[in-house]
């Protein structure tokens, strides 16, 4: 039976967009592979790791049929890759082998049974159903996602807290040091719900959601969330655990605020990181009226002292950063200016965007 037939572009885009949760090495073989279910003319890719299931919907030709089957997924990816993406490819079962042809070439290759393909038991509890554009959740994540820890004991705070309450979804991210916060507008209202959406999940979701038109639907259960975009279904697990109250770490009211152009200080932060050390990454930054300072050092007493010309009238002070939080939230804003608010040496400072409610970001300071 041929199983798909159709050109490398659109079996390999396909492919793609399910194979990304694949690792390449398993303590359980099956887990390399995608499965491959055909019914009638439609072919059905789907992938897991236990934790995430991705599966999509493809019109691939071939013959018709139900036929379902699991092959090695990078390495059906990387054949593909070698080859013409106009080029046609075509998928023929074959005993316990899967044969593919193309051009001149043959691959032969091995199969597992698609009855012991490991599926994610999806919950029968899903919350209300809401969407919001794919681009609006991409530059959300995109916006906060940098903020997330990295293999933290914690683990609660490897991973991205998702709020749905009345009209709003806020998104949240803390690796203990400097907190991340951004939300938007809901088109119907929805019971609070709060949810833990793991790293690798978080990471998934920024590499397939389009800035393209259409929407992502979501739906949260107690320990499952699930989003269906461009005719692909996405099943993750949620971390489980208590997440930071967000709200208590987000200053409300420090005295002292200066708004400057973002590219003059992002670039005045990276010229100075240069004399810092891989191990110790502080800078210090001066605040007085009219200027803002930006200094560091390192254990060969090498210095770097850099300076912007501000509009600011508030408190002289002095405060220890590590220069790389600072950067990263700089990096990831697209807005020509930013707003700092501070109270003294001691305290963190909040990052915002002029006249937008929606962004926050603290970052805690450090003694140099």
């Amino acid at each position: 039976m041929i199983v798909l037939k159709a050109t490398q572009e659109h079996i390999l885009a396909a492919l793609q967009s399910v194979a990304g949760i694949v690792e390449r090495r398993h303590t359980l073989p099956i887990l390399a592979n995608v499965m491959i279910r055909k019914t009638g003319s439609d072919v059905q890719l789907t992938t897991s790791d236990l934790e995430i299931q991705i599966r999509t919907q493809a019109s691939l030709g071939g013959d018709s049929g139900n036929f379902s089957t699991t092959v090695g997924a990078r390495k059906l990816m990387d054949i593909l890759r070698s080859m013409p993406s106009d080029q046609t490819v075509s998928l023929e079962s074959n005993q316990n082998k899967l044969l593919l042809k193309s051009g001149k070439s043959r691959f032969t290759l091995q199969t597992l049974p698609a009855e012991d393909f490991p599926l994610v038991q999806e919950s029968t509890s899903f919350g209300p159903l809401f969407s919001i554009p794919q681009k609006t959740l991409k530059t959300l994540l995109q916006q906060i996602s940098f903020a997330m820890a990295v293999h933290d004991i914690r683990y609660y705070l490897n991973g991205i807290l998702f709020v749905a309450e009345g009209k709003q979804l806020s998104l949240v991210a803390t690796d203990g040091h400097r907190l991340a916060f951004t939300s938007a507008v809901l088109e119907v209202e929805v019971p609070k719900q709060e949810v833990i959406l793991p790293r690798k999940t978080v990471l998934e979701l920024l590499r397939l959601l389009s800035d393209k038109d259409g929407n992502i639907d979501m739906q949260f259960a107690s320990n499952q969330a699930r989003f269906a975009f461009d005719g692909k279904e996405f099943v993750t697990k949620l971390v489980e655990g208590k997440f930071p109250d967000y709200n208590r770490v987000i200053p409300k009211s420090h005295k002292n605020s200066v708004t400057l152009g973002r590219q003059s200080l992002l670039t005045t932060l990276q010229r100075t990181a240069i004399l810092t050390s891989d191990k110790f990454k502080g800078v210090r930054i001066n605040l007085e009226p009219g200027l803002l300072r930006v200094a560091s050092s390192n254990a060969e007493q090498e210095e770097a002292v850099d300076e912007i010309e501000i509009d600011y009238s508030g408190d002289s002070i002095e405060i220890g950063f590590n220069v790389s939080y600072l950067i990263d939230v700089l990096v990831n804003m697209s807005e020509d200016m930013v707003r700092m608010d501070l109270a003294d040496s001691n305290s963190s400072v909040l990052v915002t965007i002029p006249e937008n409610d929606y962004f926050k970001y603290v970052v805690m300071p450090m003694r140099i």
